[in-house]
């Protein structure tokens, strides 16, 4: 579990004395690193009763295509470019933003697999 409350220093330097300890609803999950592989999905409650899909494992993305505007469900060979974090190309996570190797093309991710459940991407222009 990751605190996700108030950072200890101020913008200056100086430091926060808080008026008030660690909060159950300030406590965050782990990150779940999305890998390319079959498919396994997990839901989790969020607060207020809600539920999550997170996936964990996925090899299959819903690519669109914004020339014809058509959608296919193809095949993730793997990732070849992810700015999040220079590591995550060689260990295929998938992240927003992360560019992947498709069956039709390469294809930038545009949701969050972790948090949806799901990986949709855009087809890139051919160059």
């Amino acid at each position: 579990m990751r605190w996700q409350g108030k950072f200890g220093r101020k913008p200056t330097g100086g430091k926060l004395i808080p008026a008030r300890g660690k909060r159950k609803h300030e406590v965050g999950r782990e990150q779940s690193d999305t890998t390319i592989a079959a498919v396994r999905v997990k839901k989790i409650e969020t607060r207020g009763g809600n539920q999550k899909m997170r996936m964990l494992r996925g090899d299959m993305a819903t690519v669109s295509d914004p020339v014809t505007g058509q959608s296919k469900v193809v095949k993730i060979e793997r990732v070849s470019e992810n700015k999040a974090n220079l590591h995550y190309m060689r260990r295929n996570i998938l992240t927003k933003g992360a560019i992947v190797k498709t069956e039709i093309g390469e294809a930038r991710i545009t949701n969050r697999p972790g948090q949806d459940g799901v990986i949709n991407a855009m087809l890139l222009p051919a160059a």
